[in-house]
């Protein structure tokens, strides 16, 4: 390293040489005769070549040659100014070139670590690997992740949670490439295609394009009432211009969810978006029965915590009902028990950011 910054002290010193060198020179020709009225002559000289070879017009022809000539006399009517420089400037100028790689490498022998040892991406690849997973980013689990697989290639679970992994480290593309290869290894697998349609939505930029529609039909041809799938293809229908129609198919999904599932506040407020009306609000009595269903799944878990669909529900419920603190408690609660199952906790993730309920 010591030898790299001598080196770029020695180039920075020539570099500046350089620079004075020619600056000397074009002062020492600062009396030599302005190069201007050469170039509108020679401009003259090109606009009566083009006129003769046929490539402008007479009149084109005249216009430019009037303002080349105008050009040409307001630059020999122009005083010369002629360009001078202080000699005693250009010590400060080498001295600035010099010093400037010697400061640099001082402050990096001050802050940096000049001794540090090279760190191959094989051997932090191999560290990565033999630390605690929960102490890794998501970039470095995706990159563990992503060597089990080569290791594992036909195991769908390895796949699976490289996307979701991925999907963390704000890498939709590299996402949808591994839940794709987890949903070829593992068709039969409803949560797989699931988790596909959604990150195909998110790769599309929120739209739910021809790759996510497919996923969700195949999410409905092993789970015919699945009323994420049927969600999102009502959606895309909505974007595709065909209200009325995701209207009556959300309708008709509502109608079949429990009264206890917390997404049947979204889907109201889909289908009043889509009918043009303001979105339905909770009656005190509504309210009431809700809060108490709710209460309750907070003691069964409090009895029974191992329930990660539960704890799901719970979270996203109390976002739903806005009580912040509590599903704050709830969230980091569920986040600790389930700290290394990467789905639960991107369900978390999604259930803690549901909108609240107006």
């Amino acid at each position: 390293m010591l030898v790299f910054w001598a080196a770029a002290g020695v180039l920075t010193a020539i570099a500046a040489g350089l620079i004075l060198m020619r600056a000397a020179r074009a002062a020492g020709q600062a009396a030599a005769a302005d190069p201007t009225p050469i170039l509108y002559r020679r401009q003259l000289a090109e606009i009566a070549d083009l006129a003769d070879r046929g490539l402008m017009g007479e009149a084109e022809r005249r216009s430019a040659e009037a303002e080349a000539a105008r050009r040409l006399l307001a630059a020999a009517d122009a005083p010369q100014q002629a360009w001078s420089a202080d000699p005693r400037a250009r010590r400060w100028v080498l001295a600035g070139g010099v010093a400037a790689p010697a400061i640099a490498l001082g402050l990096y022998l001050t802050l940096g670590a000049p001794g540090y040892a090279d760190q191959p991406y094989a051997e932090r690849l191999a560290s990565w690997r033999q630390a605690d997973l929960e102490s890794l980013t998501p970039p470095q689990l995706a990159a563990v992740l992503k060597q089990v697989t080569r290791e594992r290639p036909d195991d769908p679970e390895g796949f699976r949670y490289l996307g979701l992994v991925q999907a963390a480290a704000q890498n939709p593309v590299a996402a949808v490439q591994a839940l794709r290869r987890a949903a070829a290894l593992a068709p039969q697998r409803v949560d797989i295609w699931q988790m596909l349609g959604e990150a195909e939505i998110v790769e599309a930029g929120g739209k739910v394009d021809a790759d996510a529609q497919a996923a969700f039909r195949r999410v409905l041809e092993l789970s015919p009432k699945d009323p994420g799938a049927r969600f999102y293809l009502a959606n895309a229908k909505a974007e595709a211009g065909q209200r009325s129609e995701a209207a009556g198919e959300l309708r008709a999904l509502l109608d079949e969810m429990p009264a206890e599932d917390d997404r049947r506040q979204i889907v109201a407020k889909a289908v009043a978006e889509l009918e043009g009306r303001p979105a339905p609000s909770v009656d005190a009595g509504q309210l009431a029965m809700i809060q108490g269903m709710v209460s309750g799944l907070a003691a069964r878990l409090d009895a029974d915590p191992d329930d990660p669909e539960g704890w799901v529900r719970l979270v996203r419920a109390y976002a739903v009902l806005g009580e912040t603190e509590k599903r704050d408690a709830a969230y980091a609660s569920a986040r600790a028990r389930y700290a290394g199952a990467p789905q639960v906790l991107q369900q978390l993730d999604e259930a803690a950011r549901a909108e609240p309920m107006r």
